[in-house]
């Protein structure tokens, strides 16, 4: 059984997804603000939160930046009206795991949920080491020896990726996707290389991310 925490202050909403999700066999518990969704939070592991775009208190998507800063990495689903690729981006920059417009269907978001909570269950208590780099998939952080090393969400998302996939060349246009999730606009632009540029240039190792030459990226080594 899952537990799951869902922020928003549609009442009806609430009572419509904790049916759903009752279905689905999971623990649903709910907040219809910030304030509530931070005390609510301290209470209990949740294996996924369900965030909507704006609270009577403020905005979800600045609420989910803080908490992402003091170290909580527990998946994060945002839903919202508004629709915009601009919007999509700003949520997914913030640290959310995925984005759901609304109206949505049960079924998509009954798959969602299963897919965030799979995917969150193989990130917990997991750090990676290749050399002197650590990197914490649970905590979203890097060090380099003793030294922290400051990511934005799009650099740290990619350098995961490259290390899910060690050994494996990853080409611009699976980068790009990977931290755009629109796969009906993909960017001819350098975007990635200029991510890439600056990991190397924050982790002050030109060589741990490796360029193959015409197609993309890779990361060497088990």
């Amino acid at each position: 059984m899952g537990y799951l925490l869902v922020v928003d202050d549609n009442e009806d909403l609430l009572f419509a997804l904790k049916e759903v999700f009752k279905t689905g066999g999971y623990r649903v518990f709910t907040a219809t603000s910030l304030s509530e969704a931070s005390h609510v939070l301290n209470e209990r592991n949740y294996d996924l939160i369900l965030l909507d775009w704006m609270l009577p208190d403020g905005s979800g998507v600045e609420w989910l930046n803080q908490i992402r800063e003091t170290g909580v990495a527990t998946p994060v689903l945002l839903f919202s009206s508004r629709g915009e690729v601009e919007d999509k981006v700003n949520a997914l920059d913030k640290g959310a795991d995925d984005y759901l417009p609304k109206p949505f269907s049960n079924i998509e978001l009954l798959a969602r949920v299963r897919a965030l909570i799979r995917r969150g269950a193989t990130v917990k208590n997991e750090v990676v080491k290749i050399d002197d780099i650590e990197i914490d998939l649970k905590y979203r952080s890097v060090k380099v020896g003793e030294n922290s090393v400051d990511l934005s969400a799009k650099e740290f998302e990619l350098l995961e990726l490259l290390v899910r996939n060690r050994g494996v060349v990853l080409t611009r246009y699976q980068l790009f996707e990977h931290i755009h999730r629109d796969f009906n606009k993909i960017s001819s632009s350098n975007v990635v290389d200029v991510h890439i540029k600056n990991i190397r240039k924050k982790i002050q190792n030109s060589g741990f991310i490796k360029t193959v030459r015409g197609v993309g990226y890779t990361i060497e080594g088990e």
